[in-house]
């Protein structure tokens, strides 16, 4: 009965380990310890487009995927802690390519800790870090990782911003790349952008010199761009990757073959509001109520703003459905904006599942994360977990019940207000 203990005499405590020594000789000894932890019964959305896996499970040890496929497959794994995922789905955590992060280390932190917090494994910031980046190489627990493209290189802009390198000349143009590779960047940020008309453009032949010299230290380069000309120029130079999409008027295609001769750029959308009003109520418990007031007090119908993202839905959807490897950016610091931009993503035209892969597998490759994006044995167990599923609904990715990193579950609790 509960609050009495059994009888224990000394006899019984000389005879309990001869009685285990007899189990254990006739093969019944208990199974050894285990550090493994097993995840079944979920959903399991991989992150590479193929089908979900129904009632899967993942063993994780030592904050790595060590066993992923159906449960029914899978060894007992004795001795392994067992979580209980029935009727959840878990997918890939969420990789942001495009943000502008905090530059005070301890401010810095919390941006990755929030992100986190919403299912980011990691943020790369574009073009504005002067701060030492050595924190690339830390993993702070409950963190998403960083990576950074540091100062980026443009043409001058006076009266805008003097954080970039302002750059005039080809010799200044291949210093400040090689003063960024110094640095250990992950990939070189260009604007080639007249910020309407205010300023000239990076050249073609400046452009040209940065990409040619960051290829020379084997790192890609990204381009912000607005114009479809500029876009194309930038494809014939040899650039990597797009940090927008093209904004000013409808891709034609001239350009669609340029992509295709070019099948390993990749194009992060950054998708502007749709100007439509939306329902916010989702952030209800992780943000203070006065703050998601305003915000839903902002979320309005805009016809303007359809406008200019109909453009950049149409152009997103023609590249997408043409082959054009397509990754996840949100631009700015909002943690919670990768769940946003995904819902962009779909009602431009891609389904659930592209959209998927596009913010995991992706944007881990186009961040040179070799050990993300996927649930595949091998891979640092970064997950979520989810209580529906986003293959039907890709807002079902906001309905989080938890997030592992590296193995470790997130504390969330500092979303709850």
């Amino acid at each position: 009965m509960f609050g009495k203990s059994p009888r224990f005499s000394r006899a019984g405590a000389i005879a309990l380990p001869l009685v285990l020594g007899l189990l254990a000789s006739q093969g019944c000894e208990s199974p050894p310890a285990s550090s493994a932890v097993v995840f079944e019964g979920a959903r399991l959305i991989v992150g590479d487009g193929s089908p979900p896996v129904e009632n899967a499970a993942l063993v994780v040890d030592g904050g790595r995927l060590v066993e992923v496929g159906p449960a029914a497959e899978m060894d007992g794994w004795p001795g392994a802690k067992r979580v209980d995922l029935a009727g959840m789905t878990v997918m890939p955590a969420i990789i942001d390519t495009h943000t502008h992060l905090n530059q005070e280390r301890d401010a810095l932190i919390e941006d990755l800790r929030a992100r986190a917090r919403y299912g980011v494994s990691a943020a790369m910031s574009l073009g504005r870090d002067t701060r030492d980046l050595s924190i690339r190489a830390e993993e702070i627990p409950g963190a998403a990782r960083f990576r950074s493209a540091g100062v980026g290189i443009t043409s001058p802009e006076p009266g805008r911003s003097e954080i970039p390198y302002w750059v005039s000349t080809e010799d200044e143009a291949r210093q400040a790349v090689r003063d960024e590779a110094a640095r250990k960047v992950d990939i070189i940020k260009i604007w080639v952008d007249s910020r309407d008309g205010q300023y000239e453009k990076l050249s073609p032949e400046l452009y040209g010199a940065i990409i040619d010299e960051a290829h020379r230290h084997d790192i890609p380069v990204t381009a912000h761009i607005f114009a479809l000309a500029d876009t194309k120029g930038l494809l014939r130079a040899g650039i990597d990757a797009f940090a927008h999409g093209v904004r000013d008027t409808d891709v034609d295609e001239e350009i669609i073959g340029l992509f295709k001769e070019r099948p390993d750029v990749v194009l992060v959308p950054n998708l502007p509001n749709r100007g439509v009003a939306a329902d916010l109520s989702w952030l209800g418990g992780t943000l203070p109520p006065d703050e998601l007031e305003e915000l839903q007090a902002g979320s309005v119908d805009d016809p303007d703003a359809q406008a200019v993202f109909a453009i950049q839905a149409r152009n997103l959807a023609r590249l997408s459905a043409e082959g054009v490897t397509i990754a996840l950016g949100t631009d700015g610091n909002t943690p919670w904006a990768p769940h946003v931009e995904m819902e962009d993503m779909v009602a431009a035209g891609m389904t659930p599942a592209q959209v998927i892969v596009a913010a995991t597998r992706n944007s881990a490759a186009l961040l040179g994360l070799a050990d993300a994006g996927t649930l595949e044995v091998g891979k640092r167990a970064d997950f979520l977990v989810l209580n529906a599923n986003p293959l039907d609904d890709i807002t079902n990715t906001r309905r989080l019940v938890s997030v592992y990193l590296n193995g470790e579950e997130v504390d969330r609790s500092a979303t709850e207000q």
